[in-house]
C-alpha cells in the first residue's frame, strides 16, 4: 500500500469501500471472491487498500480492542505499536507530571499520541516514513484530537525538544531480519535517543524488555510492563518523569494496574528445600530483578538460587506470581512421569518450564498428551526445572485466586 492508495481511503468513496469491505468475509478462503465482488464497484487499488486495512484492523483488536475498528495501520506500524492499556498507563504518568506539550520521536501509527491526547496532553509526533506519518494523522483525526495533537514527517534525530514539557521516544527495534536486541542497533540508536531526550525537562524512552540493567542510565527509572500475564515492553523514565526508584515491575490486567518496587531492606532470597507451594513470578518481576520481593511476600525462598521459582509452606495470594500447590516432586524421567500420570488418570496437562532445556511441546507428545484430554479427567500442571544440575519435575495444581484479589487495584 502506497501513500496515494492510503489517501484514497480517506475520501468519501474510500470510506464507502472500507465500510463494505469491513462487512464482508475477508478470511483466506473467501478473500479472492470478496475482492472480485468489490472490484465490480470500486477501483482495484482502492479495494486492495480497503481489504488490507480491514485485515490489519482484525489483527489490531488484540492490541487496541474496539478502537481498532476506527484506526488505520501499516503492517510494521501495527507490529511496533503499544498495546492500548499500556499506552493508557504511560499516558497517565505523563499527565500526572508534565506541564505543557509532549514531543514524540518516532510516533509510528500514533497509538501513544492517541493515549496522551485522551489524557488531556497535546503535542507533536515526528515520523520519518511518509506513509506511516499519514496513517498517524488519520488516526488523530479519527478520534477528534487534531486540535491538540499534530503529526509531522521528519527525521526524529533532528527534532528540537525546546518548548515542550517532555519527550517520548519509541526507537525502531525491528529490521528485515527480525527483532533487534542490542540498544546500539535501535533506529535511532539508544544513545542518540537518550541524548535528545536529555534536552527536555522530562522524558520516557520505550525499549525492549531484554534491555540489560547496565544499559539503564544513571538517574533513570526502568519499568518493565506486563499485560495479560506477558511481558510486553520496558520504558526508561528520565528527568521529571523518573520516580524515586531505579526499577519497577508493572502488571496490567483489565482495569487493574499493580506495581512492585524494590524493598531496600531485602538481600538475596533464601535458598531452601521444596515446600508445599510454588510461586512463579511474573516475567516483568523477573526482568526487574524483584524476585526477592515476591519471596518475602509469600514467606518463601528459592529451591535453586539461579532459577526464579519461589517455594513456601503457605498459600499466599499475590498478583505478582502465579501460585501452585505441589503434589509431588520427582527426578525427571519420562518413563516414570508417564506411569505416574497414567496412575493419577490425569486429563489436561499443562507443561511449563524454567531453567530447563527441554522442549515443552515434545515433552507433551512423549507423555502422550498431544491430543485433547478426555472429558471429566482431572487437570494437572507439570513444571520442569532443576536444582543444581539435577533435573526435577513437579506435579502441581494452580491455586485459585479469590475474586477480591483479582479485582483489587494496588498502588
Amino acid at each position: 500500500m502506497d501513500i496515494e492508495g492510503f489517501r484514497g481511503l480517506l475520501t468519501e468513496r474510500g470510506r464507502a469501500a472500507l465500510a463494505e469491505a469491513a462487512g464482508s468475509d475477508v478470511g483466506e478462503d473467501a478473500l479472492l471472491a470478496t475482492a472480485s465482488r468489490l472490484r465490480g464497484r470500486y477501483p482495484a487499488e482502492l479495494v486492495n487498500a480497503a481489504l488490507t486495512q480491514v485485515r490489519l484492523r482484525e489483527r489490531a483488536r488484540a492490541k487496541f480492542g474496539d478502537d481498532a475498528a476506527r484506526m488505520f495501520f501499516t503492517p510494521a506500524g501495527l507490529e511496533q505499536s503499544t498495546r492500548a492499556p499500556v499506552a493508557a498507563h504511560r499516558a497517565r504518568r505523563f499527565a500526572e507530571s508534565v506541564t505543557g506539550t509532549v514531543l514524540e520521536l518516532g510516533c509510528g501509527v500514533g497509538g501513544d499520541l492517541l493515549a496522551r491526547g485522551r489524557a488531556g496532553l497535546g503535542g507533536t509526533g515526528v515520523e520519518l516514513d511518509p506513509l506511516t506519518a499519514e496513517v498517524a494523522r488519520a488516526n488523530v483525526a479519527a478520534f477528534g484530537l487534531d486540535a491538540s495533537v499534530r503529526v509531522r514527517e521528519g527525521d526524529a534525530t533532528r527534532a528540537d525538544p525546546a518548548g515542550h514539557g517532555a519527550v517520548f521516544a519509541d526507537p525502531g527495534r525491528r529490521t528485515a531480519r527480525g527483532r533487534v536486541f542490542d540498544p546500539r542497533s535501535y533506529e535511532p540508536p539508544l544513545d542518540t535517543v537518550l541524548a535528545l531526550a536529555g534536552r527536555a525537562p522530562a522524558a520516557c524512552v520505550k525499549v525492549a524488555p531484554g534491555i540489560p540493567h547496565e544499559a539503564v542510565p544513571d538517574g533513570a527509572e526502568a519499568e518493565w510492563v506486563s499485560a495479560g500475564g506477558e511481558v510486553k515492553e520496558a520504558a526508561l523514565w528520565l528527568g521529571g518523569l523518573a520516580g524515586d526508584v531505579r526499577r519497577r515491575a508493572t502488571l496490567i490486567d483489565g482495569g487493574a494496574v499493580r506495581t512492585l518496587v524494590p524493598d531496600p531492606g531485602l538481600g538475596d532470597p533464601p535458598v531452601r528445600g521444596w515446600g508445599r507451594y510454588l510461586y512463579e513470578p511474573d516475567g516483568a518481576v523477573i526482568r526487574a530483578h524483584l524476585v526477592a520481593e515476591v519471596a518475602a511476600a509469600v514467606g518463601g525462598g528459592l529451591a535453586d538460587p539461579r532459577i526464579a521459582y519461589v517455594t513456601s509452606d503457605a498459600p499466599v495470594e499475590t498478583p505478582f506470581a502465579a501460585g501452585y500447590e505441589i503434589e509431588d516432586v520427582l527426578p525427571f524421567s519420562l518413563k516414570r512421569l508417564k506411569a505416574e500420570l497414567r496412575r493419577r488418570g490425569v486429563g489436561a496437562l499443562t507443561v511449563k518450564k524454567r531453567g530447563s532445556a527441554l522442549d515443552v511441546d515434545q515433552v507433551r507428545r512423549d507423555l502422550g498428551y498431544a491430543r485433547r484430554a478426555p472429558r471429566g479427567a482431572p487437570p494437572l500442571t507439570l513444571l520442569l526445572t532443576r536444582v543444581g544440575d539435577a533435573p526435577v519435575a513437579l506435579l502441581a495444581t494452580p491455586l485459585r485466586r479469590s475474586p477480591a484479589a483479582d479485582s483489587k487495584d494496588l498502588p
